[in-house]
């Protein structure tokens, strides 16, 4: 199935764990140390570098480009964002992107916020990165490439990984 994101975020509820998905339209990026600033901007009290509302993030630090938009772009490790993620899925997060097994907690979020995460295939860096065909600097840039980016993909690959009913391709 292609989609098209966020614009068509209202047809992740179609969306079963395994499907293969092609992803079209943009995200955030966004790592470990990305996601501990932006949950302190929101103990803060302060604004978001982004709306969370209805978009996503990918789990990705790139490797430096080259000649391309955007270097090779495999996904991290989902599990090390699990202790952040329950709070801005329920700020509005609807997707994200990554790569392994996720907390009951995350899932739980997930099936309360009718929200999907994708699985993109760890060790498919260079062909992932292909996929990227612009990229804006949103915040923190001094984490260099674990900052927050605005990627906009073209059939970007990846699996259903916990559909918005909390199917697993994990628990199969």
């Amino acid at each position: 199935m292609k989609i098209n994101l966020p614009e068509d975020v209202e047809r992740l509820s179609e969306l079963k764990a395994g499907d293969y998905v092609e992803i079209s339209g943009f995200m955030y990026t966004a790592r470990d140390a990305a996601h501990k600033r932006i949950k302190k901007l929101i103990e803060d009290k302060k604004e978001l570098p982004f709306d969370l509302k209805n978009n996503g993030i990918y789990y990705v630090g790139p490797t430096p480009s080259g000649e391309r938009v955007y270097g090779s772009a495999g996904p991290t490790t989902s599990s090390r964002m699990d202790v952040y993620t329950p709070e801005l899925l329920d700020m509005g997060l609807k997707f994200m992107v990554g790569k392994g097994r996720r907390s009951k907690d995350v899932k739980e979020a997930i099936i309360r916020n009718k929200a999907v995460y994708f699985v993109a295939a760890g060790g498919a860096g260079a062909l992932l990165g292909s996929c990227v065909k612009e990229v804006e600097d949103i915040a923190f840039e001094d984490l260099l490439s674990e900052s927050v980016k605005k990627i906009t993909v073209k059939d970007f690959p990846v699996f259903v990984g916990i559909d918005c009913d909390g199917n697993d391709i994990y628990e199969r």
